[in-house]
This record gives C-alpha cells, structure tokens and sequence, in this order.
C-alpha cells in the first residue's frame, strides 16, 4: 500500500506541502489543475510547474484526481468526439512527467451530494451530513446555493463554471437512462484505454457518491454488479477502478470486502474512509477508526493486505477538527489521524502474517 495525501494547490489549500510531509509514510501527492474547466486540454507548462513543486517538496506526483469528463460525454452529444481529443492529448502529456493513474468519475451534474458540510456530532467536530428526506424535496439550485456559498476554496464536483448552467444541464438529462449512460461510457472507454495503455496510465473509475440516483438523475457506479459490468467493458488492466469506501458503504448492502477480493487487480487506487449510515438512509462521515462507522475499516485493509494491494490509498474526507478552517472534508488533522490508523491497521496485518509464517516454517 502506497500512501498519498489528495492536495488541492498553493493559494487553493489551507494545508502546505511542509504539513504533509510531517505526517508518516506518505510518499505521494494526488494533484489536479483543478481550475480546468472539464473537457479542455490541460497546458503542459503548468503541469510542469506542479510537479516541479510537488517533487521539490520530496513527494511523486504518480496519481492525478481527477481529469473531468465533459458532460457532452456523458450525455453522448455529437461534440464529444472534440472534448475526447483533449483529454487522450491530456492523458498523453501526464504521462511525459510520469503519472501513472488517473481518477475520474461518470456521474452526471454533481460529482458527489451532501445536504451539511458542517454538521456538528456529538464530540463537537463536524462533518460532511446527507439527510435523505431533504434531498427528497430539495430544489437542485437551492442545493447549489448552500454548497457555494459555505467556502471561498473550490469544491471539487461543484466548479461555479459547469454549475451556471444546471437548469440546461437537467434539461439536457431529461430521458438519458442509465442504459444511455452505459453506451456513452463505454464509447468513451473504446476511445481512451488504448492511448491510456500506450502511455502506460491506468485509468480508475470512482464510484457514485452517493450510489443511487438523485434528482432523477441516472447513476451506474453504484456496486460489485455495476463494477462487474464495467471492467468487461474493457478486460485490460488500464480499465480500473478507484474503490472508495466511503461512497460504496453509504449503501449497506455493497459488500466491499468481497469487492476487493474480486477486482483485487483492477484497483490501481483506494479511497479509504467510514460513514455512519442511519436506518432512515441519512449518513454522516466520522473518523476512519472502525467503531465510529458502519463501514469496517479494519476488514477492508486486512482484504488489502491479503490481496497483496501495492496500489496507491489515500484517507478520504475528514471531520474538521480543534477549530480548523479547511475545505469541507479536506482538513489536515482528521486526514493525519484516518492515516496513522490505517498504517496501524496495515502493520498489524503484516506482523500477524508474519508471525503466521514463522511458526509455519518452524513446524
């Protein structure tokens, strides 16, 4: 397991590449431009003067999230073919400066949905909050609105560009179907896997966030079913998987430990996080520790380590934490903590297995 920490650039973070560094065993920065409007060609000058940056820091710049997909893609408008060429062009310059995986999502609109980014738990901390029965009557513009007006920073998924223009996106939604979404993937896919193998990067589909349709939104990305079905699309080890904890164990019936094992070598990138879900579908995310959630943590990087994952993990949002003032869900200090408890994990698994095998080799 490689460990990486997502950053979202100098004068677009509160955290400094000098925090990260103090935090053990974290070897790489999982980067974007995120300023790029989706579909554009991403300039190779300011790639270069990211990872000069980044490596000068001490860290490699092997894990790109995201590259977003144009909406015409996913809509499967006659424009996409032009928004295709940018990003195989894009794919092909990351990997001039040694990128090796690149996370991107399929969902329509909205990258990920939460109806709080500031809900407070019972410690005093708050966290990322989805209340089902709100987003069940919610106006999409409202929602927006909230989401915001809460940070001055960006919010990955909610760039104020694409979001302008909600009311025609919807409208440019009404009747695709999730079996519409799968052709357009698939489309997609049969265009960028082969020049994505050429540069040697593999590509790494992140799931729905949450995974079920929202807003009469179709979504695809949603379970063991869904995955199965998308990396046939392409059998090749460049067509991957970015297996987020967080967003799959928003759903209690997603086995995500049988996940692993199934898709072990198809999941260059791990997304490692815990949610409490309520019996009435409303979730909040806590601390990555085991028993704050209804994910198991702990089995999920015992499967990691029993798959013999060397892929790269990341901990995933956060609370906010002591008073700090941080994007919601990238904050240093929970990060910092959901990390040294899943080295702790991960220690522990290969001590055990190791002692495991001595004994073997002694009898």
């Amino acid at each position: 397991m490689r460990m990486t920490f997502r950053w979202f650039g100098a004068g677009n973070d509160t955290i400094s590449l000098a925090q990260i560094k103090q935090i053990p065993g974290v070897e790489g920065i999982v980067w974007s431009l995120h300023d790029m409007p989706a579909g554009e060609e991403w300039p190779m000058d300011r790639i270069i003067a990211l990872r000069d940056e980044v490596l000068a820091a001490g860290f490699h710049i092997d894990v790109v999230e995201s590259v977003n997909v144009h909406e015409d893609i996913k809509l499967g408008l006659p424009s996409r073919d032009r928004y295709i060429e940018n990003y195989k062009r894009t794919i092909e310059k990351l990997a001039q400066v040694g990128v090796k995986v690149i996370c991107y999502n399929f969902m329509p609109v909205f990258d990920w949905l939460r109806t709080e980014l500031h809900k407070e738990m019972a410690d005093g901390s708050t966290a990322l909050f989805y209340e089902k029965s709100r987003i069940d009557n919610l106006d999409p513009m409202e929602l927006v609105r909230q989401i915001n007006a809460n940070s001055e920073l960006t919010m990955p998924g909610w760039e104020p560009e694409r979001l302008a223009h909600l009311t025609s996106l919807f409208e440019a939604y009404r009747g695709v179907t999730e079996e519409h979404l799968w052709d357009n993937v698939k489309y997609f896919l049969d265009e960028i896997i082969p020049v994505a193998a050429r540069c040697g990067i593999k590509m790494a589909i992140h799931p729905d966030d949450p995974p079920w349709p929202i807003f009469g939104l179709p979504r695809i990305m949603t379970g063991q079913a869904s995955f199965r079905r998308f990396l046939a699309l392409h059998d090749s080890p460049y067509n991957g998987i970015t297996l987020c904890s967080g967003s799959l164990g928003a759903n209690p019936d997603n086995d995500i430990i049988a996940m692993i094992h199934e898709f072990a070598d198809r999941i260059p990138f791990a997304h490692i996080r815990n949610v409490n879900v309520y019996e009435n579908g409303d979730f909040i995310e806590t601390s990555h520790r085991t028993q704050d959630g209804t994910v198991d943590i702990a089995g999920i990087v015992q499967a990691y380590h029993d798959t013999g994952f060397t892929g790269y993990a990341r901990p995933d949002h956060g609370r906010h934490l002591w008073g700090e003032v941080c994007r919601p869900g990238y904050g240093l200090y929970d990060r910092a903590l959901g990390i040294m408890y899943l080295w702790g994990l991960w220690d522990a698994a290969v001590r055990t297995a190791s002692l495991a095998s001595g004994k073997e080799a002694a009898q």
